[in-house]
């Protein structure tokens, strides 16, 4: 499991990057949900918003499942590439993946990566 030390986590399987703003779904998370094949972001730049909001969704061939948000603040950017591209969350969650931007952001109850190891680590027993 990929688990990059600067980003936060949230339980919920959301990554936040401090330093950038942007925000997407863990390795954990698309290795649960296997092959992904839709995504729908349900904010749009300019929007404000609050950590624990539904941010997207996104269907696999397994299940369907609603992104939250990990940090609150303004929608700067939304990833318009990735509806078009839903199996780059397979393979490049933390990189081309990222799905919204925030400005101003505000992390909302996240952990540091070696937390949210032993958190996926936990819930996998």
């Amino acid at each position: 499991m990929n688990t990059p030390a600067n980003l936060k986590y949230a339980k919920s399987d959301e990554w936040f990057d401090p330093a950038t703003g942007k925000v997407g779904i863990t390795d954990y998370a698309q290795n649960q949900l296997s092959d992904i094949v839709f995504i729908e972001i349900f904010v749009e730049a300019g929007e404000t918003i609050e950590a624990g909001k539904a941010i997207a969704s996104v269907e696999s061939v397994k299940a369907s499942s609603e992104i939250y948000a990990p940090a609150s603040g303004k929608v700067a950017a939304i990833n318009k590439d990735l509806p078009n591209k839903p199996e780059s969350l397979n393979s490049d969650p933390f990189g081309s993946a990222w799905m919204i931007q925030l400005e101003s952001a505000s992390a909302g109850d996240v952990m540091d990566a070696a937390a949210y190891e032993k958190h996926c680590e936990e819930r996998a027993h």
